[in-house]
């Protein structure tokens, strides 16, 4: 893959247009592609020079949940910023919806070689109820300030903790009352906001939803009366279940709240069956790793196989992390004419085996040619 990388980044330097000739999904559908000046099109362009052909196309791939910024100690630096967002765009990560981070990845913006990113800003949690050094911690009524405060620093997403282990309680328990999630999330959307909430347990999801949340991030505690309502609101999800995978060992390392390790085992036997429900009802899902702190950067493929064994057909696990993310974030198809052209490579069609998305032959974003090393 060394030598294909090689090749790719001396056509970069060689040549001004680039002709890719394969099957593009969703639709299937042959055609030739053309990048000229970082963008798509469908005319022929003379001249241009043929990287690959009989190969198939994908739209550039979302990590819908994911953060680029974080690490197990706190806030990255630069150079670990770096490499968390190269690791994503070898993987085919073009777009990445940060779910909250300590950091300043702005700057990244500035970087065309690597992934578009659509802040959330920091996540907003109660006192003592997150990860130490993470996000900001106010009281129910600071929120409405705190979210107003918020919204200017990230991308049109706002990120709430809305549960979190209560160590009194010894178990998972809510963060915020109803009024103050309804005002807070009312105040988001007068300012042209999402938001988004993580969430693992039964007890926090009625209020975040009746309060109009978009989105919910996890939601490992979906009950048939909640799906019902996500599917009617046409709220979000983005189960992230690779990282539901660590619940057992959340679950040993906080053994000394038995209700607490009793309930994320319990929550951990029953995501598939939620997760597909909630896909069969008609929620919108979306793939994303949760990578940052202790999941690596990188692993969409992981999260996409993983969609498909709870239960959706290939085309809905890869539309969950490609097409359909796109769409529901307004970011392009990235194979359409005139658009920035972003998109993936394969040898063989990824829906015939979603392994074939480990394995990108080309990546192209912002129709710069990338391989993997």
């Amino acid at each position: 893959m060394q030598a294909v990388a090689d090749r790719l980044r001396s056509y970069a330097d060689a040549v001004t247009a680039l002709h890719f000739r394969g099957t593009v999904l969703p639709d299937e559908v042959s055609r030739d592609i053309y990048v000229v000046d970082g963008r798509v099109t469908l005319e022929p362009v003379s001249g241009a020079d043929l990287v690959a052909s009989d190969v198939w196309l994908v739209p550039g791939l979302v990590d819908a949940h994911c953060h680029v910024g974080l690490t197990i100690n706190g806030a990255a630096s630069t150079d670990e910023q770096v490499q968390q967002a190269t690791a994503d765009r070898d993987a085919g990560v073009l777009t990445i919806r940060d779910c909250g981070v300590p950091a300043d990845t702005r700057w990244i913006d500035e970087r065309t070689d690597l992934p578009q990113i659509i802040r959330a800003g920091r996540h907003i949690a109660r006192p003592k109820r997150h990860t130490r050094d993470i996000g900001l911690e106010v009281e129910p009524h600071e929120l409405v300030a705190t979210v107003q405060a918020e919204v200017p620093r990230g991308d049109g997403w706002i990120k709430l903790v809305g549960d979190w282990i209560d160590r009194d309680r010894g178990d998972l328990s809510p963060l915020w009352p109803r009024d103050a999630l309804e005002a807070a999330i009312a105040a988001a959307h007068e300012l042209g906001a999402r938001v988004t909430a993580h969430t693992f347990s039964e007890e926090a999801l009625p209020d975040l939803i009746g309060a109009g949340i978009d989105c919910i991030e996890h939601g490992t505690g979906l009950l048939p009366d909640r799906i019902d309502d996500m599917a009617r609101r046409q709220t979000a999800l983005v189960p992230t279940l690779i990282n539901i995978a660590r619940f057992p060992e959340i679950a040993e390392r906080g053994s000394k709240y038995p209700a607490y390790a009793a309930h994320m085992l319990a929550l951990h036997e029953t995501v598939s069956e939620r997760v597909r429900n909630a896909f069969d009802a008609g929620v919108p899902i979306y793939a994303g790793t949760d990578a940052g702190s202790e999941l690596a950067h990188g692993r969409i493929a992981d999260e996409v196989i993983a969609l498909h064994a709870a239960g959706l057909k290939p085309a809905d696990a890869l539309g969950a992390a490609s097409w359909k993310a796109r769409a529901w974030l307004g970011v392009g198809s990235g194979l359409a004419e005139g658009e920035s052209a972003d998109f993936i490579a394969y040898d063989a069609n990824p829906l015939d085996d979603l392994t074939q998305l480990k394995q990108p032959w080309a990546v192209v974003l912002r129709g710069q040619l990338f391989g993997r090393a």
